[in-house]
């Protein structure tokens, strides 16, 4: 639509007749959140109070097992102490009680020195008081233990990958200490041994210190998006130690939640269907006011079309055409509708030649860059133009025809015509001045064969009116006559080919005989400047499709160019390089000198029209190099001489 045309307006319904439904679906679906929120919320409070019960029992297990473990050291200490166990039965019981209490890993008998006499299993001679066989937190322990006569729990500490804490029972009698009770926990064997496998199913139970660094931790699931955490103070053996467990919900209550799924769902179908409703009702009472107000404004843009429209079916008859194209072709859409082929626009002198490009068009092979095609008015006016053609499709995507956009491009071609004959004038002026610059230069070469030629004839009739000159001489005086002369007139001719308006011509030709007829025309002037030529040319070129006399200009030209760069060049260096050689699809030619470069930001501008770098140049002599190898398809380019100066390259396609 466009933007400026109003769309049509929905029929007017009393608001109450959408509304009291709405309403009611509405606080259903409330109604229902609410409740499945309380039920979530309800859940949520059950787990977290079976959190909290499973947590006290497993912290009352995990205290009852180490005052369990106190109990047997008390006991163990006061039969060792006591004398009841000799040597040879205290192995044997101490790896009992090891085997019996959970996590405990090492069992050292401590004389009131901290001396150690005894290590389950075995026997060991060391100090627990000095710096090599325990912690510091053991020794903390110990000396504590034996200040207070009460059995002592160290802090925690690492050793290896593994935290650990010990349980220091000392013993006295009559007030007098007589040794110390020392066992190691695991808090990982502790954990694995005294969790029980129910409580890791639900919970990952972890041990961390006051820094929140976990020491040891135990679960049998995986951790999920959403936890719920309690943690309480683990005293025994206290020391900021603290037990947290984090429960990962599960996914209960499927039936409720898929029950409660469908009836929302249930909820929204049944708005939509209204909605649906409603819409279609307003769609149907609505139809024909839009398709009107469409088919106007879509009439009113391909009528404010400057390009022609000519639609056809799959037979080629034509089914529609817009006024562009009758005020195109003169004709009116009656007197279009429903042609076949010949069409009246079609030029008959061309009827062969725009019937292939019509059946091209039905066989579905329209090129996408479009097909130029030369057509007639009604009044018998020739013109050209461009067409595209596009697939007509349908509202089911079946292809019913063509649709064809039709640009008048006579205006457009004789304005490149226009240009073309400007550019060929612009060629042929630059060959001019080139000539004009090397004329003094041609003329110098034109005065020796001609000053030859004079001599050699003022000798033979001089010998001839003596009488003495033998035929043989004559015949070779005039040969060299001869050979003076065809270097005068291969001159003038070649002055003549390269300065004479032609239109462009391309025919086939080698590169390296437009090199040499170049560098031919150009050798006096550089001997002239005290300057040598040099022609590196490469074997078995391809041919080329090409004007030969354009090419030479752009040759010429590049070497003039390449000579005044020179012109401050050592002698020993002034030369020049002329070089040929194949590349993919054709060959390049280059150019090189000695001179003294071109600059960077002058490089950027160097073939731009009236850009020079000359204080008498006009800028257009490189610019003119570039359209004459772009008209050709090739491509023209500067790049930095190794030896220094600058080298011209440019490519020509094979034919």
């Amino acid at each position: 639509m466009s933007p400026n045309s109003s769309s049509p307006r929905p029929p007017v319904l009393q608001p109450w007749y959408w509304t009291a439904p709405r309403v009611a679906v509405f606080l259903f679906v409330l109604a229902l959140g609410a409740l499945l929120w309380l039920l979530h919320r309800q859940e949520i409070e059950e787990q977290r109070a079976t959190l909290i019960s499973d947590m006290l029992w497993v912290e009352q297990n995990l205290n009852f097992q180490l005052t369990r473990s106190q109990e047997q050291l008390q006991q163990l200490g006061q039969d060792y102490f006591g004398g009841e166990f000799p040597g040879p039965h205290f192995d044997p019981h101490a790896r009992s009680l090891m085997t019996n209490s959970p996590g405990m890993v090492q069992l050292l008998v401590l004389d009131e020195s901290g001396n150690l006499l005894r290590e389950a299993p075995g026997a060991a001679s060391a100090n627990i008081a000095g710096v090599a066989l325990r912690p510091e937190a053991s020794r903390q322990a110990f000396q504590l233990s034996h200040s207070i006569a009460k059995a002592t729990f160290s802090p925690q500490y690492r050793s290896g990958e593994e935290s650990f804490f010990d349980l220091v029972v000392p013993y006295f009698r009559d007030g007098r200490h007589l040794g110390s009770i020392m066992a190691s926990f695991s808090i990982r064997k502790l954990l694995a041994e005294q969790v029980p496998w129910w409580f890791a199913e639900r919970y990952r139970l972890s041990i961390a210190d006051a820094g929140g660094a976990v020491l040891g931790s135990k679960s049998n699931v995986k951790a999920g998006k959403e936890t719920l955490e309690h943690q309480i103070p683990f005293d025994p053996p206290g020391h900021g130690l603290v037990l947290i467990a984090n429960a990962y919900r599960a996914e209960t209550g499927l039936w409720r939640n898929l029950l409660a799924v469908i009836i929302v769902g249930l909820a929204l179908a049944v708005l939509a269907s209204l909605r649906s409703l409603r819409r279609h009702m307003q769609r149907r009472l609505a139809a024909e006011q839009a398709l009107s107000q469409e088919h106007a404004f879509r009439k009113a843009m391909e009528d404010s079309l400057f390009t022609g429209l000519r639609a056809r079916d799959l037979e080629g008859r034509i089914v529609y055409v817009n006024p562009a194209f009758c005020r195109m072709t003169g004709f009116s859409a009656d007197e279009l509708n429903g042609v076949r082929p010949p069409m009246p626009y079609w030029v008959p002198e061309e009827y062969e030649t725009t019937l292939a490009v019509h059946q091209k068009v039905l066989a579905g092979q329209a090129p996408s860059e479009g097909v130029e095609v030369r057509l007639r008015r009604k009044n018998g006016e020739r013109f050209d133009a461009l067409i595209y053609e596009a697939p007509l499709i349908d509202a089911e995507g079946r292809h019913t025809g063509w649709m064809g956009s039709v640009l008048d491009i006579t205006e457009r071609k004789r304005a490149a015509e226009l240009t073309r004959q400007q550019q060929e004038k612009l060629q042929f002026t630059a060959r001019l001045v080139t000539m004009g610059e090397m004329a003094s230069t041609l003329a110098h070469e034109l005065n020796q064969p001609l000053s030859a030629i004079a001599s050699y004839t003022t000798g033979c009739l001089n010998r001839l009116e003596a009488g003495d000159l033998p035929r043989e001489e004559l015949g070779d005086a005039l040969r060299k006559l001869a050979t003076q002369a065809q270097r005068a007139g291969r001159i003038i001719r070649q002055v003549h080919d390269f300065v004479r308006r032609s239109e462009p011509q391309r025919a086939p030709c080698g590169i390296n005989a437009i090199v040499d007829e170049a560098t031919g025309l150009i050798e006096a002037d550089a001997h002239k400047r005290g300057m040598r030529i040099v022609r590196d040319l490469a074997e078995g070129l391809p041919e080329l499709m090409a004007d030969r006399v354009m090419i030479e200009q752009v040759l010429l030209n590049l070497m003039r160019n390449g000579m005044e760069a020179m012109q401050a060049t050592p002698a020993e260096k002034k030369q020049l390089i002329v070089s040929t050689a194949a590349v993919e699809g054709g060959v390049m030619v280059g150019v090189a000198d000695h001179g003294s470069g071109i600059a960077q930001d002058a490089a950027e501008h160097l073939f731009e029209p009236f850009y020079s770098t000359k204080p008498e140049g006009m800028g257009m002599g490189l610019n003119i190099c570039r359209s004459i190898i772009e008209f050709h398809k090739g491509r023209l380019w500067v790049d930095d001489n190794l030896g220094g100066g600058t080298t011209f390259r440019f490519t020509l396609p094979a034919s």
